[in-house]
C-alpha cells in the first residue's frame, strides 16, 4: 500500500498531538477505518468533546516550558540597558545574537529554528519615542543574517546591508519613532526562509506619557512548516500550539486588556484574531492614540501587519480566542482568557 502523503491536513487527521509523531503516523494509516462515535445520551455528563473545557484542543502533554514559556513571553518586555547621553537623550542598548536552535512547538514536535537569542519569537524590545536605540548584533549561526526594524530610521540602519556573516558583528543605531507597535525580522534572501525559520519579534515604541494603564499582552501569530513543503503544519500564537488552551491567560473582569497583535505567518496570505463573547477596539499599528479604526470581534492581518487591540471582559468565565481560519485553529492557533471576578 502506498504511504499516505504527509500534508498538513493529514497531520491533523493523524492525531499529530499524540505522544509522538510516530503515533500520529500510525493513526494516519488507520484513519479511514474509524467508525463514527455514537452521540452521548442526555444526562450522561459526557459534554466535553476533547480538549481543555471543551476547547477542541487535541494536544496531549506539554512542551518543555523551562526552555520557552509562552505565558511568560506574553508580558516580558525588554527595555534594554539605559544611560543618558550628553544631550540628555535616553540611550537604550541591547545585545542580540543569531543562533541556530531546535525549539519545541508542540509536545514532541521539534523544529530546527534560526533564532534571535535562542527563542522564537525573539525578545519584545520596548522604548519611548525619542530614545536613542543601539542594538549590538552578532551572528553565531551558520547563515548570514540582519535585523530589519519597521519604523523610521536612516537607510544605513535598515537591515538590508551589510549582511552579517558567521562570526561578524554590526551595530544598529537610530532614534525610536514613531510611537506604535512595530516589528523586526531578518531581511536576508530568501526572505520566506529567514522569516519562516524564526528570525522575528515585536518592537514597541511608547508615546510620550505612555498609554492608559492596562493588562498588556504580546501575541505574535506564527506558524511552522515542519516538513519544508512550503505549507504550514503547525499554527500558534507565540510559537507553541494550543498553549493558551492548556494554560488560559488569567485576567480580571472589567480590567482593560491591551493586546499587541502581530502577524508574521509565512506561506498563508492572511491570519486573523477572533474573540468569543466580547468585542475589541482596533488601533491600526498603534500610531494614533485617539483614532479607533474598528470595534469588532474579528480582525484580519496580512504578514507584517500589527494592531493594538483593547477590550474588557464583562463576565467571569473562559473566553476563547483563535484564528477564524478554522484550519489554523484546529492546527494549534487557539487559546482561552480566564476572567475572574
Amino acid at each position: 500500500m502506498d504511504k499516505p502523503k504527509l500534508s498538513r491536513r493529514n497531520f491533523l487527521r493523524a492525531g499529530l498531538w499524540g505522544a509522538s509523531s510516530l503515533a500520529g503516523l500510525t493513526a494516519l494509516s488507520k484513519v479511514s477505518s474509524v467508525a463514527a462515535l455514537p452521540r452521548p445520551q442526555a444526562g450522561s455528563g459526557d459534554t466535553d468533546h476533547g480538549g481543555h473545557h471543551g476547547s477542541g484542543d487535541g494536544a496531549v502533554g506539554d512542551v518543555d516550558l523551562t526552555q520557552f514559556d509562552p505565558s511568560v513571553f506574553l508580558t516580558n518586555f525588554d527595555y534594554g540597558r539605559t544611560s543618558t547621553l550628553e544631550n540628555g537623550q535616553t540611550l537604550r542598548e541591547w545585545d542580540v545574537n543569531a543562533i541556530n536552535q531546535n525549539i519545541e512547538i508542540a509536545p514532541g514536535v521539534i523544529f530546527p529554528a534560526w533564532t534571535y537569542d535562542g527563542q522564537v519569537p525573539g525578545r519584545t524590545f520596548r522604548a519611548q519615542e525619542g530614545d536613542r536605540l543601539r542594538f549590538h548584533f552578532g551572528n553565531g549561526s551558520s547563515h548570514p543574517h540582519t535585523i530589519h526594524f519597521h519604523g523610521i530610521h536612516p537607510p544605513s540602519m535598515d537591515g538590508l546591508t551589510p549582511l552579517v556573516y558567521t562570526g561578524e558583528y554590526f551595530d544598529y543605531e537610530f532614534d525610536a519613532r514613531p510611537y506604535g507597535l512595530h516589528l523586526y525580522h531578518c531581511h536576508t534572501m530568501p526572505l520566506k526562509r529567514h522569516i519562516h525559520k524564526g528570525l522575528y519579534g515585536a518592537f514597541i515604541i511608547d508615546p510620550p506619557g505612555g498609554r492608559a494603564p492596562a493588562r498588556e499582552l504580546v501575541m505574535i501569530m506564527n506558524a511552522f512548516d515542519t516538513n519544508f513543503d512550503g505549507a504550514n503544519e503547525v499554527y500558534a500564537v507565540n510559537s507553541v500550539a494550543f498553549h493558551y488552551s492548556k494554560h488560559p491567560i488569567k485576567v480580571k473582569v472589567g480590567e482593560l486588556i491591551r493586546v499587541y497583535l502581530v502577524n508574521i505567518t509565512e506561506f498563508d496570505l492572511i491570519n486573523s484574531f477572533h474573540l468569543h463573547a466580547g468585542m475589541f477596539r482596533v488601533y491600526r499599528t498603534g500610531t494614533r492614540l485617539e483614532q479607533v479604526d474598528d470595534y469588532t470581534d474579528n480582525v484580519m492581518l496580512c504578514q507584517g501587519e500589527r494592531h493594538v487591540l483593547e477590550f474588557t471582559l464583562e463576565y467571569p468565565g473562559q473566553y476563547m480566542f483563535h484564528a477564524h481560519q478554522s484550519e489554523f485553529a484546529e492546527l494549534g492557533w487557539l487559546g482561552m482568557f480566564e476572567a475572574e471576578a
